[in-house]
């Protein structure tokens, strides 16, 4: 019993870091928030795909800081949208069904506090694997549209 807990600790420590890559981002200083939040909304739907869900971190965070003892805004603005792509999620659980923790796929974006402040997109690299860096090329592809550097 003892051999299995230490076996299991090693490879949940492993598989953190497995996976703890740094994100790819962009930073974009030429346009406003809301021109690569459209940006980024319209090249989703452009890759013929649906925007599952939209999740507006940085306003949740700002409504609840006073409930978290906070008086810190983090965000200017910040918010993730995930989508799917039937096609690649597909292809990606045929090739292991733990793929699904992948599923939806998200992209981020959001700009720190300060007028000056640069927008970051980005999101969170894929294992190499064929089915996931296919998925991998699709959110950089996604991400590059929306701040128009295709």
């Amino acid at each position: 019993m003892r051999l299995h807990f230490l076996n299991l600790t090693f490879a949940c420590c492993f598989s953190t870091l497995a996976f703890a890559d740094s994100p790819v981002t962009y930073s974009v200083s030429d346009q406003s928030y809301d021109d690569v939040l459209f940006g980024l909304e319209n090249a989703i739907i452009d890759h013929g795909l649906v925007i599952s869900n939209h999740n507006h971190v940085g306003t949740m965070l700002e409504r609840t800081k006073q409930q978290t003892n906070s008086d810190v805004t983090v965000y200017q603005e910040a918010d993730v949208l995930g989508f799917c792509s039937a096609p690649l999620s597909r292809a990606a659980m045929l090739e292991d069904p733990m793929n699904i923790r992948f599923c939806p796929y998200n992209i981020f974006m959001f700009q720190e506090v300060g007028s000056e402040a640069p927008v970051i997109i980005g999101y969170n690299p894929l294992p190499e694997t064929e089915a996931l860096q296919d998925v991998q090329s699709l959110l950089d592809s996604i991400t590059r549209a929306a701040i128009g550097i295709e």
